[in-house]
């Protein structure tokens, strides 16, 4: 009895998408064109459902929706998304320098009180679109107050971090020129990108843009930029997070406080916080010989900056010499190098 050949054969569901669509959902998907790559993605089912294949079909689209819907919810409620830039263009690379922090809150040693308040913030960046939709703002523009070295610009990597957007630091001295004028341009090219590109603006040494106006070194030039800056971070209402960080509080223009959403203030770290710095710090090495009251006291009236680096310093000479453990008086002796170089 000869062979018999069926008049049907079976079809993979995945060879109902043409060669063009395939191309086309993976072009999509890398320049992260998510409209385009559902589209696509709708007319792959639909062709499935004209093949025969009503169960694929279905399902295909069961999973556009559920992900269409899981996006949305993560969306801006208004404004543009953010662009993964390597680098801003055009006029901006003199003016912004672009990472994509990986830093975590957790990741920070802060008081209860200052980690609370940022924890606030990125619970309403979260929920912006549910604030919106009943006439509220989130907070979004922050000016961080505190001596160096006690975490203000990791603040900036955790919130970008946290929230998985771009951070943005602002090149003050690309910024600011002696002409006005041109500083003014500038200003604005920076505040059309925050519009523009959703992401975490960190303008570090605030106090170069932000100096009291009455200020009797102060020059015309100089208060007319306030001015702008003051007249643009007032006009902003885009979906990104500015943030002013200075060392200098007392040097700022009383009107700034009251652009800003919130002052976050920074402090050098207590017993407690400067504990916690070195055991993390240090968390790789072998600590059982040390004692952290003793190395608390030592740390008293440094940063954490400057705890870090002493912590280094203490590693680096204990795995120099052959050993994993450090010990309690190098730790102590690392952090009073950091007294005196403080001083």
């Amino acid at each position: 009895m000869p062979h018999c050949v069926h008049s049907w054969s079976y079809r993979d569901p995945f060879s109902v998408a043409t060669a063009d669509q395939v191309k086309a959902l993976i072009r999509s998907h890398a320049d992260g064109d998510e409209s385009r790559f559902y589209a696509v993605a709708i007319q792959v089912a639909a062709q499935a459902a004209r093949s025969g294949h009503g169960k694929f079909s279905q399902e295909l689209r069961e999973l556009v929706d559920q992900v269409k819907a899981r996006a949305k919810a993560f969306e801006p409620a208004r404004g543009p998304k953010p662009v993964p830039l390597a680098q801003p263009r055009g006029e901006l690379p003199g003016l912004l320098t672009a990472c994509y922090p990986k830093t975590r809150l957790a990741d920070m040693a802060l008081p209860n009180l200052l980690s609370s308040r940022l924890e606030r913030v990125l619970t309403e960046q979260r929920e912006r679109g549910r604030l919106r939709e009943h006439g509220f703002s989130p907070i979004r523009k922050l000016l961080l107050v505190g001596p160096p070295g006690t975490g203000k610009t990791m603040t900036a990597s955790a919130l970008a971090g946290e929230l998985g957007l771009p951070l943005f630091s602002i090149q003050l001295d690309g910024l600011i020129t002696k002409y006005m004028g041109e500083t003014a341009a500038k200003l604005r090219l920076v505040f059309d990108a925050i519009q523009s590109t959703r992401g975490v603006y960190l303008f570090d040494e605030f106090d170069a843009l932000g100096v009291e106006r009455s200020s009797t070194n102060d020059v015309g030039e100089i208060r007319r930029v306030l001015n702008s800056f003051l007249q643009f971070l007032e006009q902003d209402d885009s979906d990104s997070i500015v943030l002013g960080a200075t060392n200098h509080v007392g040097l700022l223009d009383r009107a700034l406080f009251r652009r800003f959403d919130a002052v976050l203030e920074y402090s050098l770290p207590s017993e407690e916080v400067a504990t916690h710095v070195m055991r993390g710090r240090l968390a790789l090495l072998d600590t059982s010989n040390i004692e952290w009251p003793a190395a608390a006291k030592a740390a008293d009236g440094l940063s954490h900056a400057e705890i870090s680096m002493a912590c280094e310093q203490a590693a680096k000479n204990a795995i120099l010499d052959h050993t994993t453990a450090v010990r309690a008086s190098g730790l102590v002796t690392a952090l009073k190098e950091r007294h005196c170089t403080h001083a």
